[in-house]
């Protein structure tokens, strides 16, 4: 089932750099809470209540592992969502503090896949009704 968004959503959404930081890390794969702490060097509460935001008005999904939670991109998004994520990646490539976000987590990834960084464990993805790891 292909998710519903609306237009002003997606729009009231991508009003904050947090959260355009968020969507844009998040479209390397999906992440824990500590992760985004990592790549994005922003406190725990702020990613929390944005990621709560971007829940809420179903910009991404969220699946319980252990005690964590683990944020994604919805698997089938709908089509305004799609072309606005679209749209963000391309505007947002050469801005440093993306750019930098995206170095972070290039050079977290390998640890993050070995030991969680000492929370979560290695981030796990779905495909269809198989789980497999994936590096974030």
């Amino acid at each position: 089932m292909k998710t519903t968004v609306k237009l002003t959503d997606i729009y009231e959404c991508f009003c904050d750099a947090t959260r355009l930081r968020i969507l844009r890390v998040l479209a390397q794969g999906p992440l824990c809470v500590c992760h985004f702490q990592a790549v994005l060097r922003e406190p725990q509460v702020k990613i929390s209540k944005h990621l709560a935001y971007l829940r809420a008005r179903g910009l991404v999904e969220v699946e319980r592992s252990g005690k964590w939670m683990i944020y994604e991109l919805p698997t089938r998004p709908a089509a305004e969502l799609r072309a606005n994520l679209a749209c963000l990646h391309d505007c947002v490539a050469e801005q440093p503090v993306f750019q930098r976000d995206l170095e972070r987590l290039t050079k977290l990834a390998p640890a993050l896949a070995e030991s969680g960084a000492g929370c979560c464990g290695p981030v796990r993805r779905r495909v269809g009704r198989a789980t497999v790891r994936a590096v974030p």
